[in-house]
């Protein structure tokens, strides 16, 4: 239907999850099926587009549909359609809250829909019929919060395969790990040339009282330059100690993901391999950052040394993208979120094992962005500089210690694959920045300086 895919030409470049932008469309299709025929009509929509340079991508699209429009969507309207005379109005259904509910009554009744097939996972309560309130604050998916009860969440780029967040958080459940939050079902997609489903959605426990770890910490920052004359482990707000414990739980979860998924020892191939695909990520990222051409050589150093490393490393699955936005603190501790990995990362290679220090690098850089995002106001200021270089070191510090004494690993001695992860995490920090961040830019740059040259 030409209009509809007209509307999703102008709409969906304008939205968060989109990943293809700044790419010029050379064409797009959709098909979609009726979900749910109440009031609001429910309809889903598959959309593929295929960019100029070849690249090919299918994102998923909900819509509410209206005889009328409705006032209080103005910020969910995609557009309008005429049919046969017949104007419809539609919405984008994840931000209406009156055509959320049929994800969980389909889900709690196992059904099938079109091409779509709905999974309980068999225990924990799915709460039918309650309205999802839209998570605003994500950027490659969207979820739903029903209630105290439980979260959807929308994979909103489909990919064939089992979404390593719902094959993860499966897994977890027989070892009833206290870090995750339960999974309650998952949603596929048939593909309509007989390949792998797709993964469309995951359903789990809702994890209430919560607090999210990178305010957790960025408080804690501003806490620390509020009082000038103390050092980081004198101000009230000091988060060392959640460190330390989250390192704890981040040790747990990599124990039991070792437990119940396929493990490995990693062979001088990987190695190999690992350096080589590091280097060609900078020599991209330099393309589109050139100030990463002064560290390219110590860069390029730290990935060649892991070609040749001796360090003992067993493969297995890891989180893949593990930062302080993905973890929740408790009254008990902490839950870690998200195993899908990096989003923009081939599911395939999502699945891959890795070594757990990939993890590590990454909490690592996270509690480096914590305690350098206020610098970008002042970045000027040696003294705001030099405290925030102690907070971040206190609390990198304070995580590896807690991973260290929870597995009896220490995650962070003069390890030069960790060292390569950091480096190659703040790569992938720079060009992300340079397209989103220009401002942000410096935060991953000074690391990579400090990474780089480091004697």
């Amino acid at each position: 239907m030409k209009a509809l895919t007209d509307l999703f030409r102008e709409w969906i470049p304008q939205q968060r999850w989109f990943g293809g932008k700044g790419r010029e469309w050379a064409d797009v299709t959709e098909d979609g099926f009726f979900l749910d025929r109440g009031n609001p009509v429910l309809s889903v929509h598959r959309v593929r587009i295929e960019y100029t340079d070849g690249v090919r991508e299918t994102y998923l699209v909900p819509l509410s549909w209206r005889d009328h429009p409705a006032e209080d969507l103005e910020s969910a309207f995609v557009g309008a359609v005429s049919n046969e005379g017949r104007e419809s109005f539609a919405y984008d259904a994840m931000r209406d809250r009156e055509s959320t509910a049929p994800w969980l009554i389909h889900l709690s009744q196992g059904s099938t829909v079109g091409p779509m097939r709905f999974s309980p996972a068999g225990e924990g309560h799915i709460p039918e019929g309650l309205p999802g309130d839209i998570v605003s604050t994500e950027q490659s998916n969207t979820s739903l919060v029903y209630g105290q009860e439980a979260i959807l969440k929308l994979f909103r780029r489909l990919e064939p395969g089992l979404n390593p967040d719902v094959e993860i958080h499966s897994a977890l459940r027989r070892v009833e790990n206290e870090h995750i939050a339960p999974l309650l079902g998952h949603i596929e997609i048939d593909d309509a040339g007989g390949g792998e489903p797709a993964t469309v959605a995951m359903l789990q426990t809702f994890v209430p009282n919560a607090s999210d770890g990178w305010r957790l910490a960025t408080a804690s920052v501003r806490d620390l330059y509020a009082e000038g004359d103390l050092h980081a482990d004198e101000v009230g707000g000091d988060f060392a100690a959640d460190s330390e414990r989250l390192g704890a739980a981040t040790a747990s979860v990599h124990a039991d993901m070792a437990e119940v998924l396929p493990t490995e020892e990693a062979s001088p191939d990987w190695y190999a391999t690992l350096a080589r695909q590091m280097t060609e990520r900078l020599d991209a990222a330099i393309e589109v950052v050139p100030q990463l051409e002064e560290h390219a050589e110590g860069l390029r150093a730290v990935y060649a040394a892991v070609a040749d490393s001796q360090e003992r490393v067993v493969r297995q699955r890891v989180h893949g993208d593990l930062h302080l936005g993905q973890v929740l603190r408790t009254a008990t501790g902490w839950i870690i979120l998200d195993f899908e990995g990096e989003p923009a990362r081939p599911l395939a290679d999502r699945r891959e094992l890795d070594s757990p220090l990939r993890d590590v690098a990454g909490m690592l850089r996270s509690f480096d962005y914590a305690a350098r995002h206020m610098l970008v106001e002042q970045p000027d200021d040696p003294q705001r500089a030099y405290r925030a270089q102690e907070w971040a070191a206190r609390n990198r510090t304070a995580f590896c210690t807690g991973y260290s004494e929870a597995s009896g690993l220490d995650p962070c001695g003069e390890s030069p694959l960790l060292r390569a992860f950091e480096a190659d995490k703040a790569v992938y920090e720079c060009v992300y920045e340079a397209r989103n961040r220009p401002h942000w830019l410096m935060i991953p740059l000074q690391s990579l300086s400090r990474i780089a040259h480091r004697d």
